[in-house]
């Protein structure tokens, strides 16, 4: 068990999200991962978050259409997200470095806000990378935003909160990991929440500043999306384009305008 993340820290959590600034926060961040995971096929389709915690996203994975698993290394946090989703959801206590599952065992894998507590993030991201075969999310939050002077950096002489004591990543720190893996990925990236936490707050100006889902690698909370394989997700925008672009485009042409591309997973 997970000592950090005890009955009373979990009580702690869920009672941060009620308050004003932490629905706030939360709602922007569903947006954000909406966003990104919107053109990934749902229906039918196996998602396991890894460091479920109390299932505040995995419930938001099942209502996009999902069939979700949730793995925690805390048995009260799992008892917490079993309270909200019942039999919505399957549930595992483990750890994130070592996942009982076979290779492949899921169409994705999300880590959400949980590699900053794990003692190995290269190697829970390893391991989301072989339990998935079409896709990895991880949502972490940002080391380089105003958000991380106040409630991230260590205070010398003080008694550091769990966000203080948590290994926070900036975007540039996070591509090193995922280029580790030596896993075939093209890689998108976005990120919201880009004030500091004062503006958490109903506004229109706040809301206008902390809700740009932005290619900006500043905002509090960062996701980035790697997809295997030549086929890609396809977001359902409204595009414009002249016949004769389209005709220009290669068959099976892949591009990638804000990530990389590394080694094809399983030799592909």
């Amino acid at each position: 068990m997970n000592q950090r993340w005890d009955a009373d820290t979990v009580r702690g959590y869920m009672q941060w999200l009620e308050t004003p600034r932490g629905a706030f926060a939360v709602r922007h961040e569903q947006r954000l991962l909406h966003h990104m995971v919107s053109g990934w096929p749902r229906r039918g389709h196996t998602l396991l978050e890894v460091g479920c915690g109390p299932g505040v996203f995995l419930e938001s994975f099942w209502e996009a259409g999902f069939d979700v698993t949730g793995l925690d290394s805390s048995e009260a946090m799992l008892e917490a997200a079993r309270e909200r989703l019942n039999c919505r959801a399957d549930f595992h206590l483990g750890v994130a470095d070592h996942l009982p599952f076979d290779d492949d065992a899921f169409d994705y894998v999300a880590l959400l806000t949980s590699l900053e507590f794990v003692p190995d993030p290269a190697a829970a991201l390893a391991e989301a990378f072989r339990v998935a075969s079409r896709g990895v999310l991880v949502g972490f939050l940002n080391r380089i935003s105003p958000y991380y002077p106040t409630h991230g950096a260590p205070m010398p002489g003080l008694r550091n909160s769990l966000m203080r004591q948590a290994r926070w990543f900036s975007v540039p720190a996070m591509y090193a990991l995922v280029r580790g893996t030596g896993v075939a990925c093209s890689v998108t990236m976005r990120s919201v929440l880009h004030g500091p936490a004062c503006t958490w707050r109903e506004s229109r100006l706040f809301e206008m500043l902390n809700g740009w889902i932005s290619l900006w690698p500043f905002g509090a909370y960062v996701a980035m999306r790697m997809d295997f394989g030549r086929r890609m997700p396809v977001t359902p925008l409204v595009l414009r384009t002249g016949k004769a672009a389209v005709s220009r485009m290669a068959p099976g042409r892949q591009t990638a305008t804000d990530g990389f591309s590394c080694r094809r997973k399983h030799g592909e």
